[in-house]
């Protein structure tokens, strides 16, 4: 099936007389015949459904659908983007490990890796994504267990190369982790270029209408973990009886693990309703993401014009520094976000968001409805001036989430905005 259909039809084939639609299984428990059967079910919960906080047929429909998309062999739905990212790099990494990020990633990714993770004995190993092979290559260290970037960075809107990183991963034996929330799998594919893990945001346009938050971890299956050194999934696991994750599941060993140990131990599963809510945004995400496109490029090249707009970030544009990289990765387009310096520094850009009617100024971002977001001062205010330099936060710079409203009416949002300046 082609992504259009897989949108409406992957992860739930009713059977005869049953629902059309993927039902709310509203419930946490599940029947058992005899105290046996539950027994080796907690020995193995992939023998059965056991309680929600593992899985539950509405959550799994739609893990099967996200995995589909992606084009990978099975996937974990969380609470939160920012669950799935944590339990990607816990997945692999324990105390006295270290992985490699590129700094331009979302701001709440940053004060996780560099911080938080830190105070846990987990190092976060910053390169430029712009560095060449040779500088990546000194930053592996004997303890390096990933590498860590996002397709279109946020709010920074830079491409990540991801064939360069997974040749430079794979040949420490280490696996490539994207992030892919803003292309989303309709604009492009990280599996087919290399990567091995894929995490998203479901909160942003996967969702598209801002009712609920979630996160997902999508697994290529394609990662041989035995050539690398990951005792997490080549050692025997005691809290399972011994289990050893790559001797057991094979290609599924490490979206099996995450499952079996860290969703057990860290329960950030989302709710049966919560999944139902994600799936009706599925369902016209192949059909929202071409518009998206359609309308920030057109955005972005009538900000590119005005003489308030000191320079403007989309790698839809000609003139971008990584149009080129956008054309291999993202052919399709390169979503609805735009990032954009307002002459004036700081102030004038706040003068301009307040400026704004349509779009509304929220902490979001990639939703159906224009919103607006001054990063410096809300979602990376947490980060050192520094910091924001290396995330490519200009204190002028503004995250401008293009809606599906008509194109004109966003134009002269703007357009106003711009004029009481």
């Amino acid at each position: 099936m082609r992504d259009e259909t897989k949108c409406l039809h992957s992860g739930y084939t009713p059977k005869n007389t049953e629902p059309r639609v993927v039902p709310i299984v509203q419930s946490t428990t599940y029947v058992y015949d005899s105290t046996r059967e539950v027994a080796a079910v907690f020995d193995d919960p992939t023998k059965s459904l056991i309680y929600s906080r593992f899985a539950n047929p509405t959550v799994m429909a739609v893990e099967e659908k996200i995995a589909d998309l992606e084009g990978g062999l099975a996937a974990m739905c969380t609470t939160s983007g920012q669950a799935a990212s944590l339990l990607s790099i816990l997945n692999l990494c324990r105390t006295g490990d270290s992985f490699i990020s590129t700094p331009q990633i979302y701001g709440g990714t940053i004060n996780l890796f560099a911080f938080t993770l830190k105070k846990y004995g987990i190092e976060c190993i910053f390169v430029d994504q712009n560095a060449d092979e040779e500088t990546i290559h000194k930053a592996f260290k004997p303890n390096t267990k990933l590498v860590f970037g996002e397709t279109l960075a946020n709010p920074a809107l830079t491409v990540f190369d991801i064939e360069k990183f997974a040749k430079i991963a794979h040949d420490h034996n280490v696996p490539l982790i994207i992030d892919n929330t803003f292309a989303t799998p309709v604009l492009c594919k990280p599996f087919e270029f290399g990567a091995d893990i894929v995490v998203h945001s479901t909160t942003k346009y996967m969702d598209g209408h801002a009712v609920q938050g979630g996160g997902v971890i999508v697994d290529s299956g394609n990662f041989d973990w035995k050539k690398g050194d990951f005792p997490e999934l080549t050692e025997p696991d005691e809290s399972y009886h011994g289990i050893i994750y790559t001797e057991t599941y094979g290609k599924a060993a490490y979206i099996l693990k995450a499952r079996m140990q860290l969703m057990r131990d860290f329960g950030c599963y989302p709710a049966a309703h919560s999944a139902f809510l994600l799936n009706l945004g599925l369902e016209t995400l192949a059909v929202r993401m071409p518009r998206y496109c359609e309308n920030a490029l057109k955005v972005a090249k009538f900000l590119q014009a005005s003489d308030k707009i000191e320079s403007v970030k989309y790698p839809g544009l000609e003139t971008d520094p990584d149009y080129e990289l956008a054309q291999k990765y993202l052919p399709k387009g390169c979503s609805g976000v735009i990032s954009f310096v307002v002459k004036g520094g700081r102030e004038v850009a706040e003068k301009f968001m307040d400026s704004l009617k349509l779009a509304s100024n929220e902490v979001h971002v990639a939703d159906i409805r224009t919103c607006v977001l001054h990063p410096a001062s809300e979602t990376h205010r947490q980060l050192t001036e520094e910091q924001l330099v290396a995330a490519g936060i200009n204190p002028g710079l503004v995250r401008f989430s293009v809606g599906l409203e008509n194109v004109e009416d966003i134009l002269e949002d703007v357009e106003n905005a711009l004029a009481a300046l």
